[in-house]
């Protein structure tokens, strides 16, 4: 960890001070005395844009008791584990509308059993690659050219990837380039980003959408958004890896390609704001069949040896949250796929539901805290679930065999900012059926901490 100190020191020397969140404030018409003024303000001053973070996270896995490991199992006298991730985001707006952002990162550090042996993994700034030696990568380039449809404005904060100014209420927006799809689509107030909220992957994404993205959780493509004032409409075409949580893009991208739409609707509850988003996507690559792999014995159960372009997968989320008042919101999210072909992406979840809640710390007179709590419940399809009962593996999971039940994860954490730009958050992360197995545990328990810093 010493090494990724030294690298994170120098990484970050050119951070400069910013704001963390997008947020909207009451509209300003562009044709007024007023909205021409400040919008002149903001194409001076807001051109560019410097922000920074860096999150370092440790954990600790209680010793658990298992009548049998495969290669994949989580392991039942696991060490202390930290991880860490350091990110420089910059952006410069060009023309009218348009605006560039390049994300250089420095990652390292290992999660617990080298990220396997969970489907709804506890550490979401973890990747599933085996060396822990820090490494810069580019994690995002991209263009994001704004088309305002009408005159009306709204202002939102300056934040990570996000340039401070004026917004216009009905725009379409296009994004080329390499990103993340979790950036764009499946957000959530309260359930979203690891660095800051929830820390398990089920729960900082819709567990059973096997979104497009390489190990590290990046790909490249077009998306494409309608934003209205109380609707928005997105649609994305992306690359997918060339094997299952694969470093490399498919360049195949006439047999090997994802499509996702998402459709958000704002809704009002006792005069509190909520939204409702609805999540379909479609992901052809060169998969495996589980059930292939299962039933012909030339296989030898590895699901691998079945991979053609042939195969797809398919599913769906419904994501929902609700403000109950100033300072408590509560969220939800169902994900289900057919979960017939090889997981490709994300992680081996099929079916997926998550419930919680996020305090704000206003009652206790720490208004910049907050406390979450959240319960997660994964399951497998038919063909996967016969697939590792009979001994197969996939890339996350696998013990050689399998009494089925449904992964269950508690997570509670809290977020307490000590300094400007400082957060310390402990999280505990009770786990029962680690990978579907009652065989394993019956119960983990998983205790850890988390620094975040951003500027």
């Amino acid at each position: 960890m010493y090494k990724f100190l030294k690298h994170t020191v120098l990484f970050s020397f050119a951070a400069i001070n910013g704001v963390a969140y997008a947020q909207d404030s009451p509209s300003l018409a562009a044709n007024s005395s007023e909205g021409k003024a400040k919008l002149d303000t903001l194409n001076k001053n807001e051109r560019y844009s410097y922000h920074f973070q860096t999150t370092m996270i440790g954990q600790h896995q209680e010793n658990f008791s298992a009548p049998y490991s495969g290669k994949n199992s989580l392991l039942t006298d696991e060490k202390l584990r930290l991880s860490a991730t350091s990110t420089l985001f910059l952006g410069a707006r060009l023309w009218k509308g348009a605006e560039v952002f390049f994300n250089p990162e420095l990652s390292g550090g290992r999660g617990i059993s080298s990220t396997t042996g969970m489907a709804g993994f506890p550490n979401g700034e973890t990747y599933r690659i085996g060396d822990p030696e820090p490494v810069i990568s580019i994690s995002r380039i991209f263009l994001r050219q704004t088309f305002d449809l009408n005159s009306e404005f709204s202002n939102i904060d300056g934040g990570q990837n996000i340039h401070k100014g004026y917004v216009s209420t009905n725009r379409l927006v296009l994004t080329f380039g390499k990103f993340s799809v979790a950036d764009i689509f499946d957000a959530n107030t309260y359930s979203h980003d690891p660095r800051n909220q929830f820390m398990n992957w089920a729960t900082m994404s819709a567990g059973a959408w096997d979104y497009p993205a390489n190990t590290r959780g990046y790909t490249y493509g077009f998306v494409a958004e309608l934003i209205k004032p109380t609707w928005s409409l997105k649609g994305a075409v992306t690359m997918v890896p060339e094997v299952a949580n694969g470093p490399y893009m498919d360049m195949n991208i006439g047999n090997a390609h994802s499509e996702t739409v998402e459709f958000d609707k704002k809704i009002t509850i006792n005069k509190r704001n909520g939204i409702i988003r609805l999540i379909g996507y479609y992901t052809q690559a060169d998969m495996g069949n589980y059930k292939e792999a299962t039933t012909d014995t030339q296989y030898h159960l590895d699901v691998t040896q079945t991979r053609s372009y042939a195969h797809a997968k398919g599913g769906f989320v419904i994501n929902a949250e609700q403000e109950l008042s100033n300072s408590i919101g509560v969220f939800c999210r169902y994900s289900w796929n057919d979960g017939k072909n090889e997981t490709w992406a994300f992680t081996e979840i099929d079916r997926s539901f998550n419930i919680g809640v996020q305090v704000k710390g206003t009652g206790w007179k720490r208004p910049a805290d907050q406390f979450g709590a959240a319960l997660l419940l994964d399951g497998l399809s038919k063909d996967h679930r016969a697939y590792l009962t009979a001994g197969g593996y996939g890339f996350i999971i696998g013990d050689g065999q399998l009494n089925y039940g449904l992964e269950h994860v508690i997570e509670l954490y809290y977020s307490a900012k000590l300094f400007d730009n400082f957060w310390l958050s402990p999280d505990y992360q009770f786990v029962l059926n680690p990978a579907y197995n009652k065989d394993r545990g019956p119960v983990v328990n998983i205790v850890g901490i988390r620094g975040h810093i951003e500027f």
